[in-house]
């Protein structure tokens, strides 16, 4: 084999190993939760960077977010296909280009580390530079555009040593570590120096014995909860001739339980807008659940007619009324960016997708005693956007509609995310979903209870409300950014000396 040759395979053997680490690193979020992949993954990725040029790692950055979007997010198929009437071709094309512009993040990544670096990657750029550029490539997806937060790899360290470490410096600190952990890792496998293992163990023991830690304590006596899982399918979510046996399958279900202290129903569960149900329907719903000592939130659409806007709320019945208004929405689902598109493709004119934001915050519910902290369907994907929440709040309730993804990876993905939720809060979260999984979620992130998917199911659960601050809650990203600035500060130190 000539040189040209050889060189030739190399490169298309590192392309190769970029995609399929790519394709790899899926597998450790749910519903596979293989954990350590994520560090193996990353590894491969930085190492395939080593010895390219900065168009070359580009390419391979690109390649790697191919495997990594293409599996991890296939679900955006099953919303634009099969919920949002477009044709197999169309919704191909829709879905590859999505993956596609995510994984440019990812090539202009590798482009910059390189332009930084230089063709030779030494043990400081493995350890320092590049756990410090996919921190950069997470924070920016999830905050350019509305963001699109999903997939942090911190989220699928739920289960593993690392996410002792989630009620500190929450998720996105936990993608530092664990890219980090894969930096160790790809530097020791250059330099053949075993210190650089042992690092790596020594921070998956401390992560270890930081999860026993407790940091809120519970308050009050624990509450007897109950969630109605209606499983009623997508395709007619909204059809009028639907609305009576989906307002009576809740409102039988949420009977056999007066005997709990809150009931919670998923989003959009009353599919038309609370004035139109308001008297016959919500009204004396509420004087029951008043009769009974019960409380129950209910997901519904609400018009402000002054306005001529409405919004995606949930809605507290019982002692006190209130309402929560999703404040993140959901480009292509609670709205269209760019409202010339409707019309021109089915999926671009989805029921109900002229949602209005309501307010940042100040919207806690009052419900069972106890102050909610409440998240509407892909809001919890956002750390911060919970942390408003807490710590006054006593738990947590996300309210979703996953009927959208059908059997695909997203319910499980997104259940996993609302775990790190409550790990970092040191809170319970309450979750309820359309179709499943609906799940009760302890302080600790373990889950409880859970209810399978695209049945009809009640789950209830007693629940403990819990008061006090993780550090996380208290000094936000205050100590992830303190730990960037002290690796960046590293990292040009050991250049200059090397």
């Amino acid at each position: 084999m000539n040189a040209i040759t050889k060189q030739g395979f190399v490169t298309w053997w590192g392309k190769i190993i970029a995609l399929i680490a790519g394709m790899l690193l899926p597998l450790s979020f749910a519903p596979f939760h293989y954990y350590p992949l994520a560090i193996i993954s990353l590894a491969l990725l930085f190492i395939s960077w080593q010895g390219v040029s900065a168009a070359q790692a580009a390419l391979r950055g690109f390649l790697f977010g191919l495997g990594f979007f293409g599996v991890g997010v296939s679900w955006v198929y099953v919303a634009i296909h099969d919920f949002g009437n477009a044709s197999l071709p169309l919704a191909v094309l829709l879905t590859g280009l999505f993956v596609a512009f995510l994984s440019s993040y990812l090539a202009f990544i590798g482009w910059a580390v390189k332009k930084i670096s230089g063709d030779i990657l030494s043990n400081v750029d493995f350890v320092f530079l590049l756990p410090l550029a996919w921190l950069i490539f997470e924070y920016f997806k999830g905050w350019f555009l509305t963001g699109f937060p999903w997939l942090e790899v911190g989220a699928g360290q739920i289960d593993g040593p690392l996410s002792g470490y989630t009620s500190i410096i929450g998720v996105l600190g936990v993608s530092l570590l664990t890219a980090l952990s894969a930096g160790l890792l790809a530097a020791a496998w250059q330099a053949k120096r075993i210190s650089l293992l042992i690092s790596v163990i020594v921070i998956w023991t401390v992560g270890y014995f930081l999860k026993p830690v407790l940091w809120t304590l519970p308050i009050d006596k624990a509450i007897k909860v109950t969630i109605v899982q209606g499983n009623i399918p997508q395709q007619i979510k909204w059809d009028p001739e639907q609305l009576f046996k989906t307002l009576a399958i809740y409102h039988a279900r949420s009977e056999q339980h007066w005997d709990s202290d809150l009931i919670v129903w998923p989003e959009n569960a009353v599919p038309v807008f609370y004035q139109q149900v308001k008297e016959f329907y919500l009204d004396p719903l509420a004087e029951l659940a008043q009769a009974n000592q019960t409380d129950i939130l209910v997901g519904l659409p609400v018009r402000n007619e002054a306005k001529n806007q409405y919004y995606n709320s949930m809605m507290s019945l019982g002692a006190q009324q209130g309402f929560y208004y999703k404040s993140h929405l959901v480009p292509f689902g609670d709205y269209v960016p760019l409202e010339w598109l409707r019309g021109i493709i089915a999926f671009f004119d989805l029921p109900m997708s002229s949602f209005s934001a309501g307010p940042v915050s100040g919207q806690l519910l009052h419900a069972a005693d106890q102050l909610i902290g409440t998240s509407i369907c892909y809001e919890d994907a956002f750390s911060r956007e919970v942390l408003r929440t807490v710590p006054e709040a006593s738990l947590l309730v996300n309210a979703t509609n996953n009927a959208w993804y059908g059997d695909s990876f997203a319910p499980h993905q997104h259940l996993q995310i609302s775990q790190n939720r409550a790990l970092e809060t040191g809170r319970p979260i309450i979750r309820a979903t359309t179709n499943g999984v609906s799940a009760f979620i302890d302080f600790k992130g373990n889950i409880q209870k859970q209810t399978a998917q695209f049945k009809e199911a009640v789950l209830t659960a007693n629940v403990q409300p819990r008061q006090g601050a993780t550090p996380y809650v208290a000094s936000g990203q205050l100590p992830l950014y303190l730990f960037s600035l002290f690796m960046l500060l590293a990292w040009i130190y050991y250049r200059r000396v090397e």
